[in-house]
Formats: structure tokens, sequence, C-alpha cells
């Protein structure tokens, strides 16, 4: 289980931290929070000062009965839960990939790596294997692999149809039927516009400094933009189809003649045209999905909690500033604002806002954690405390698995086959100066090596 902390330091930036990996006798909610209770006691914090927890989409983790964000929340019901926006993403791709079969078969097909063309020292642009973690990295394999779609099956071909005998004669055979189909080409054409249309929102929510008022943004942005390519784009999206099949010599059928379902006899196929299975059995089915799954996924956004933090925004000279929602989102937080508290609050929020539209040291601010880093800068956070705590509650709450991903990530890199019997310190100890690279980067190495020089009596010098 690996751990990332995440906090506004003294001067009002978001940091996150990575913590360690902490090995498990199982993967049970009690297991794992008695594991985390270990870790914040070895660093002398406590579940009382928690005010923002997040996992990924298991039930031993967010399970509403007896999952570890449950059993924290009964230990301190301050430590919001907010399931990880870039998470939700991908688990909403991948659940319209998986109601889509032809749209599965393309995904699929490139995960296996059957839809490769070998590598070459002179090779321009070559075809990297999706990663499971990151559902994003499929939209640069589609690129890919329509940019050299040509070259793809002039190997599968020679594969396929070489005399000498070869194991993999049947599988380019059964690739090369699939490729050369207009329903392959079509479907890939459609789930690398879907997959466009989200890259840059999944790009966005992997970001360490994002935050939750800029990620309710994204996705209704996305959420436009894919309901205009339902209403406006079918056209051209179709003239692409056509034209790509034109080039490389693909039939198109024709649009007016009926429908024929491979998997089924002609007798018992559904009498519809091709135009109405391609534009609306297949085409808006899988737009329609990926909005129902946005819509499900990103529900939280609709929540009182995260209206309130919205009302924090400084975009358009803090137009969204809603004192009634403020003082709400105060209330979420008895523990740190008590009846006196609000008071102080309520008086300080209109001489803040004053203070903030007037200023133009605050104007053009493109996000809470510009503006927690202005108003540290300014010595404002002291004039505005409580205000000042408010926009700190919003900023811990937007957690992400993506620093949770690359911790992952690096202990594959770290702990590789040849040191694969390295204990559990040297492990987390590697993986610290490995993912805060920011860190020991400023480090001077000679004081490094003098550290180890004068750990213990050597031969040599360092």
């Amino acid at each position: 289980m690996a751990i990332i902390f995440r906090y506004v330091d003294k001067n009002g930036c978001v940091i996150e931290r990575f913590i360690g990996i902490e090995h498990v006798a199982n993967t049970t909610a009690i297991t794992l929070k008695e594991a985390i209770d270990a870790l914040l006691c070895k660093h002398g914090l406590s579940i009382s000062s928690l005010r923002g927890q997040g996992f990924d989409g298991a039930s031993n983790m967010s399970g509403e009965l007896n999952g570890l964000k449950t059993l924290i929340l009964r230990e301190n019901s301050n430590a919001f839960y907010v399931h990880c926006f870039a998470h939700q993403l991908q688990l909403a791709l991948v659940a319209v990939a998986k109601k889509q079969s032809i749209a599965l078969k393309v995904i699929q097909a490139l995960k296996d790596g059957e839809l490769t063309s070998g590598r070459c020292l002179n090779q321009e642009i070559k075809i990297k294997r999706p990663s499971d973690t990151r559902w994003g990295s499929h939209y640069g394999t589609l690129i890919n692999f329509t940019a050299m779609f040509s070259s793809i099956i002039d190997v599968l071909d020679e594969i396929a149809f070489d005399k000498v005998g070869s194991d993999q004669k049947h599988d380019a055979f059964i690739s090369l039927g699939l490729l050369q189909s207009f329903d392959f080409i079509f479907s890939l054409h459609l789930m690398r516009i879907v997959l466009g249309i989200s890259h840059e929102l999944s790009q966005a929510l992997q970001k360490d400094d994002q935050d939750i008022v800029n990620a309710m943004d994204l996705v209704k942005i996305c959420k436009t933009r894919l309901q205009d390519m339902r209403d406006n784009g079918w056209d051209s999206l179709l003239q692409q189809v056509v034209a790509f099949c034109g080039k490389e010599n693909i039939m198109v059928p024709n649009m007016s003649d009926q429908h024929l379902c491979k998997w089924k006899s002609k007798r018992k196929s559904p009498e519809i045209t091709n135009m109405h299975y391609y534009r609306f059995d297949f085409f808006c089915a899988v737009i329609d999905l990926q909005l129902q799954e946005l819509n499900n996924r990103f529900n939280e956004v609709n929540t009182e909690l995260l209206l309130c933090l919205a009302c924090l925004s400084p975009l358009h000279s803090f137009s969204a500033f809603n004192k009634q929602r403020l003082m709400l989102l105060a209330q979420f937080y008895p523990n740190d604002f008590s009846t006196s508290a609000l008071l102080v609050l309520e008086s300080q929020l209109d001489i803040y806002m004053d203070d903030m539209q007037s200023n133009t040291k605050f104007q053009d601010l493109q996000g809470i954690s510009y503006l927690a880093q202005k108003l540290v800068e300014a010595g404002k956070h002291k004039t505005y405390p409580f205000v000042y705590l408010l926009i700190t509650l919003a900023l811990v709450l937007p957690v992400t698995t993506a620093t949770v991903e690359r911790a992952f990530s690096a202990m594959n890199i770290i702990k590789n086959r040849l040191r694969n019997r390295m204990g559990d310190q040297w492990l987390n100890d590697s993986l610290t100066v490995y993912l805060e690279k920011d860190i020991f980067n400023v480090i001077d190495n000679e004081l490094i090596i003098q550290r180890f020089q004068n750990m213990a009596p050597r031969r040599g010098q360092l």
C-alpha cells in the first residue's frame, strides 16, 4: 500500500509527498486502517488531523458500510472522502469500451500487443503498448496506429501470405480480416475522437496542483464537447472514415442497404439500414454511454460540499463568491470552526471580499492555489485567518491517485529482478529519492559524499 500526504505549506503551496510503501498481511479494510494508524503515529500525526481522504473505487477502500473510508469517517467525521477525478475518468472510459464490443476489440488488441509493427532503429513512429493504469495512453496509441495503418497492413500481409511456415501466420491472417473491415475503421476513428475529447481533461486531472473548481469546469467542458459531437459530429466522422477506407482500399457499405449482423442469420437480423446502425446503434450509443458514465462517476461535483468550494474561486474578480455557501462550508468542519469562530468568519468574509475586489494584486488569479500563495505573499493570511483556513481546507480535498500510481511504477523500476531481495526500509528510502527529485536535485553531491564518509571509518576517501 502506497501512502501520499497532501498538505498546504507555510507559503500557501499545495504539496504532495511520498510517505512510504507499507506491507500488509491482507487487503481488508481493518488491516489497512491499522497500517495507516501505525504510520501516522510513527510521524507524530493522528487521524483527527485528516481533512480529506481518497482511494480507488475498490469496495474495501470506498465501501459505504465497512470500507476503509467509512472506518476513518467513524473516527473523524471531518475527513471527507473525494474520489480521485483522474481515476473516475479512467473508470468511465473503461466502462464505455466494455459496453461497445467492436470498440473493445480495438482496445483489447492494442493492449495485448497484437496490433504492433515491430521495432526498428530508423522507425520515427512506433506503437506503444497502452498502460492499464493510464487509460489516456490509449489515445497516443490510437494516433500512432492510425498514422501507421498502411505499414501495419503491409507487415501483416507479408507474414500471413509468406510461403515460409510461421506460427504467426494464422494470427496475422485473423488480424488482417479484423483491420480491413469497415466496422474496425469506424470504431478506430470514433474511439480516437472520443479519447481525444477527454485527453486534455485526463492530463489536467493528473496534476498535483489540480483544484476542484478547475476539475468541475473541465468535466463540464468535456460533457459539452461530447454532446456537441453527438448533435453535429456525425457527418464529419463519416467523411473521415469513408476517406480513410478509400485510401486503404477498404470496402464501404451502402448506407441505405439493410444492415446484416455478422453473428445472426439474415432471417433473424433486425430490419434496419446501415445508416441507422452506424449512426444510432453505434455512434450515438457510444457517446450516450460516455455521457452517462461521466454523469454517474462525477456525481460528487453536484454535492453541497463541492459547490461550496467553488465559491472560493478568484476567477473573474471573485464572481463566484457566495457568503451563505461559504458559511455552510465552515459548518462542515465543527472541529475547526467553533460557534464564536463562525461569527468572526461571517464578519471577515465581507471585509475580505471588499479587499480582494479592490486590490489589484489579486486580479487575474487562475485558481484557488494561486490565491492561497498570493495571500501569504501579501501577509493577508494573518489578516483573514478563518478565510485562509477555508481556502486551505479546499486545497487539501481534491486528492489524486496519480502520485500513488507513479510510486507503484517507480517500485517496478527500483525493485527489479536483480534487486528483488531488498528490504522494506531500503526500498522506501530508494523510492523517496527517486520520487522526490525536486528536493534532492538541490542537494549538493559533495554533501552526500561527506555524510557517507563520516558515517563510519573507511580505508579510502570517497
